[in-house]
């Protein structure tokens, strides 16, 4: 009888996928918020080579031409008001509308993000003396903030920027400090406390890997928030200027004109529309993919 051999070599130790790589392929099998990634790569890209995808100069227009109907030779989408062309002028106007749109959640992410980990985490008085400020600013309703800050200020891009970002600063702040609040009670960071770990590095090492996830997947559904109070504050002569293009400012030079050429007049809004229920899509399908399924 031959001999029994045994095997004793041990199986290759099989690495687990981090969580950012299962949270990808959970996104990517979402096709409603592939498909909404996919719009808004199409806007950003035509966005940003737009001096070479436009087919006119944005800001030249003729008087002869104002207001063609959609399918026009030469203007595939009609000419606005000025005779201008609206294909380029929808593909400039991305350029300012989505910084209009991104740049303030980014900026109120960064800074919302840090006040509400600190009183998160530092609690006590700390954490009544902050949120309490920032519970000052629910007192008015966002758009009326926005507004009141820009006509305070005045108009224009940098005004604009600077008042949306204090509007979303307060929601994101208070997000922040509600997770980093229960998450400082955690054992890990018990044992952090206990191993004479300092709060810096508490924070920097175990406390941010945590709760900047939720805070990103929270920031990133404002951003269709913010598309509409920029266009708002641009429709209200409190953004962009004239004659630069810009989504919400066309709405409002355009206006005038519903009535001769409505699906003219429409664009600029499709357009808003379109960005802002694909970034909710996104934010949607980016929050189920990073729900812990057992």
């Amino acid at each position: 009888m031959a001999d029994a051999t045994i095997d004793l070599t041990q199986p290759a130790p099989v690495r687990s996928a981090g969580f950012w790589r299962n949270v990808g392929g959970r996104l990517a099998r979402d096709k409603t918020a592939m498909a909404a990634a996919f719009v808004l790569l199409l806007i950003l890209l035509a966005a940003i080579f737009a001096p070479l995808i436009a087919p006119m100069d944005p800001l030249e227009g003729r008087l002869v031409n104002r207001l063609k109907p959609i399918g026009t030779e030469g203007h595939l989408l009609g000419t606005d008001e000025l005779g201008r062309d609206m294909l380029s002028r929808l593909i400039w106007g991305g350029r300012l509308s989505l910084l209009m749109g991104v740049t303030p959640v980014v900026m109120a992410f960064v800074i919302g993000s840090a006040i509400g980990i600190v009183a998160g985490y530092a609690g006590g008085w700390t954490n009544t003396l902050i949120m309490r400020t920032i519970d000052v600013f629910y007192a008015f309703p966002s758009v009326l903030l926005a507004v009141a800050l820009s006509g305070a200020l005045g108009a224009g891009l940098g005004n604009a920027l600077f008042s949306l970002t204090v509007v979303f600063i307060p929601p994101i702040a208070r997000v922040a400090e509600s997770v980093t609040t229960r998450l400082r009670s955690s054992d890990f960071i018990e044992a952090a406390r206990a191993s004479g770990a300092g709060a810096l590095t508490i924070v920097r090492v175990h406390v941010l890997g945590n709760v900047l996830g939720p805070i990103f997947v929270y920031a990133t559904s404002l951003i269709a928030v913010s598309m509409i109070l920029a266009s708002g504050l641009s429709f209200l002569g409190l953004g962009v200027r004239p004659p630069n293009p810009e989504w919400g400012l066309m709405l409002n030079t355009l206006r005038t004109a519903i009535y001769v050429q409505p699906w003219v007049a429409a664009l600029p809004g499709v357009m808003i529309f379109m960005v802002s229920i694909s970034f909710n899509l996104l934010a949607d399908g980016l929050r189920s993919a990073m729900e812990v399924r057992q």
